[in-house]
């Protein structure tokens, strides 16, 4: 394993280091270092600051100091270097070069890979136990205290309850040796111990297109891009799980992005299966001790193959040979809090930083992927063929201005008989609707009121499970008022619109006999859940799924041969760059769940607007088709990949001061024939989590130099301290 070893100071007679602090600081602070300590960049310290104490990184000597030096009276001492694996060099430039990218503070875009503050700490010891060397006299040896004493004659030192589990007997038996001094207490500490996967367990054949992708992921060394494009249900997953196994036959490390943390179950299993042991995984659902675990785990090397959210992108692989970012195209890589960056883009760079391969793989690639692959930066491996013997599905596209469903229902008649037939055959079926709770908004009949989020420019959702009235933004709830909360009318609130759960009350009048489960994020919460809600589908416990995008994609259940799309006009709205694209991919994402198995899979899309060019793509099949004439309006708009595009959100508590900010952002914007800036104007979302919300757009060429135009814009105006603006580089989101 690959690891940076202690060396001679770099740092001239060690007097000073620069420390990097995970706070949104201007850069790096001078600190003396005490007689005896020798700290080397990379290594986690206890300095003061004010009159706290804070963890930092040591942090390498810039070719090029800025300014006159802080004189050496007045520096502050390190108070500890702490007993800690160090933060690679690579994970060190992969910071600078996210803060210079994504115009952020380096010690903000630090915090994220000290994530973990307990991992900081050294290893937990503990009181084992080891045999003594010479027994003492008189031993009575009865059955129980001989096991004992076997377990430990070759074997390493063992806690108390683990040699009394090991050996059967009570641990007053071990406490009565050591008593008798024939078992003597160590301190030990305590290590999580990770089985490694194994390379050479034979996967599955695979076929002729598979094997030839195979074999080229095989054959990377250095920094490639490859882009694993194959349609649902093509076996992408095996096949990159080849180029992870002649990774860990090198003894490298592995680390695989996923855009949603419920789609590991099945991919888990798949991995189990192949490799003989589970993967490390990251993401929000790890309790503080698995956490800590799996970092340190991580940075001492022990962990060989890691499955994670974008988070993982930041933990310290002291060998990292692999990255694999599965269903590239999804937008949950994007970060929108805090720094804001897309988590395949920084995949790509931290893969160019360690010289490693990286893998993009999905069906539905993105616009700037596939222009990459098509432009010859990017490798492009493709996988046209379902596995085995499924076949894709038809999909039919339901005019709802010729068959409209009944009034205050939304599952037109040709899609009710499509799921009632495929429930009599005993297979399942999925609707979706990408939208949560009950209704998304509650109207007053009487007077018109609409029922609004006191912190946030959005309606709240009524969720009828759970009786309450939600705000997907910020999160506040609100029971369900009897009466209208502005005239008083009785009675006078009335749902509009469609969510999953109002359309599982249709489903249920429908189907009554069917088992149905309602799958959104609200009830699939994590990994455990996932993996109950798999179970249930491939037993054949569930028949009928109501479902958002968290069914779309990554799962594969042999017995689901319908999906009906409800809304297929719902991502249209709203004139996003990205609408017909996202559209395109969620619909033809949802459509591949259908069919998987060997039976024959039918989607049905129900569209107000069958004309649509992206739906009919999607009906015809025509991928490459729709992505070129995608291609073809963003260039000659040049719009991104062909443009650049950066965003500014400008907030505070207050509005007057915001546009007082506001203006005199807009006096000093930077300009010029390549450089447009476009606002200030309010956010779609102009309040958010009680924050009133501006938004600049800056619209460039490719090669100019938009990072430095936007720094040198911003050093001109000064924020309240109440006040934030927020970098966006290449803006996914336009809320």
């Amino acid at each position: 394993m690959a690891t940076e070893q202690y060396t001679p100071s770099l740092f001239p007679e060690g007097r000073r280091v620069k420390v990097l602090l995970p706070l949104p600081l201007a850069g790096a602070y001078d600190y003396a270092v005490p007689e005896g300590m020798d700290p080397q960049p990379g290594d986690f310290v206890s300095v003061p600051l004010g009159n706290q104490m804070r963890t930092g990184v040591v942090w390498d000597e810039p070719e090029k100091p800025e300014g006159e030096p802080v004189a050496a009276s007045r520096l502050k001492p390190i108070e500890q270097l702490l007993i800690a694996p160090r933060l690679p060099a690579m994970n060190r430039r992969f910071v600078e070069w996210i803060a210079d990218y994504c115009v952020a503070a380096p010690g903000a875009v630090l915090r994220m890979a000290m994530s973990v503050p307990k991992a900081l700490e050294p290893p937990r010891a503990r009181t084992a136990f080891a045999r003594a060397e010479t027994l003492p006299a008189g031993l009575k040896r009865t059955a129980a205290r001989n096991r004992i004493l076997a377990l430990l004659e070759d074997g390493p030192p063992r806690g108390a309850s683990d040699l009394a589990r090991e050996a059967g007997v009570s641990t007053g038996v071990v406490k009565g040796l050591a008593d008798m001094g024939a078992l003597l207490p160590v301190r030990v500490e305590e290590r999580l111990r990770w089985r490694e996967p194994d390379p050479m367990r034979p996967g599955p054949v695979l076929s002729v297109e598979q094997e030839e992708a195979a074999d080229a992921l095989r054959g990377e060394a250095g920094f490639v891009v490859s882009l694993l494009d194959g349609i649902t249900g093509s076996g992408k997953t095996e096949v990159y799980f080849e180029a992870i196994a002649e990774t860990l036959k090198q003894g490298r490390q592995v680390m695989v992005l996923l855009p949603e943390i419920a789609l590991s179950a099945q991919w888990l299993e798949r991995f189990e299966e192949r490799f003989g042991v589970m993967p490390a995984e990251w993401h929000s659902d790890l309790s503080p001790t698995q956490r800590r675990n799996t970092w340190r785990g991580v940075a001492e090397g022990n962990v060989k193959v890691l499955v994670g959210a974008r988070s993982a992108l930041h933990l310290p692989f002291p060998d990292l040979g692999l990255i694999v970012v599965d269903e590239e195209h999804d937008s949950s890589f994007k970060q929108e809090d805090g720094v804001v960056y897309h988590a395949r883009d920084m995949a790509v760079v931290r893969a160019r930083l360690a010289d490693i391969p990286i893998i993009l793989a999905s069906a539905t690639p993105s616009l700037e992927t596939l222009a990459n692959a098509e432009g010859g930066r990017y490798r492009h491996l493709k996988l046209t063929s379902r596995h085995g013997t499924a076949e894709l599905p038809d999909i039919t596209l339901i005019d709802l201005r010729e068959h409209k469903p009944p009034r205050q229902c939304w599952i037109s008649p040709a899609l009710r008989q499509a799921v009632e037939e495929t429930l009599a055959r005993g297979e399942q079926a999925l609707l979706f609707l990408n939208r949560r709770g009950y209704a998304p908004l509650t109207l007053c009949r009487s007077c018109g009121h609409r029922i609004g989020c006191p912190n946030c420019q959005a309606w709240l959702v009524e969720h009828r499970f759970g009786r309450r009235l939600e705000c997907h933004h910020c999160g506040y709830m609100a029971p369900m008022p009897k009466d209208c909360p502005d005239c008083g009318a009785e009675d006078s609130l009335t749902a509009c619109g469609p969510g999953v759960e109002r359309l599982a009350e249709e489903a249920s009048a429908l189907y009554p006999e069917a088992a149905m489960e309602v799958v959104t994020s609200d009830t699939l919460q994590g990994p455990l859940a996932a993996a109950a809600f798999v179970d249930r589908m491939t037993s054949g416990e569930t028949q009928l799924i109501i479902g958002t995008q968290i069914v779309a994609k990554g799962y594969h259940f042999p017995m689901l041969t319908l999906v009906g799309v409800i809304d297929a006009d719902l991502g249209l709205d709203g004139g996003d760059l990205r609408a017909a694209e996202r559209t395109y991919q969620l619909l033809s994402q949802v459509a591949g769940r259908a069919g998987r198995g060997g039976r024959a899979g039918r989607v049905l899309v129900q569209t107000a607007n069958p004309d649509a060019g992206v739906l009919k793509a999607l009906a015809e099949g025509d991928r490459d088709g729709f992505m070129s004439a995608e291609t073809d309006q963003r260039r000659s708009g040049n719009w991104p990949p062909f443009g650049r595009l950066a965003a500014l959100v400008v907030s505070g508590p207050e509005e007057g001061p915001l546009d007082d900010l506001c203006r005199a952002l807009a006096r000093t914007a930077p300009g010029g024939d390549k450089l447009r800036v476009l606002g200030p104007a309010p956010a779609p979302l102009a309040l958010l989590r009680g924050r009133f919300r501006r938004r600049f757009l800056i619209r460039t060429e490719r090669g100019i130099a938009i990072q430095k135009a936007i720094r040198d814009w911003l050093s001109q105006v000064r924020p309240l301290s109440n006040q934030r603006i927020q970098v966006d580089i290449d803006p996914y989101s336009f809320m």
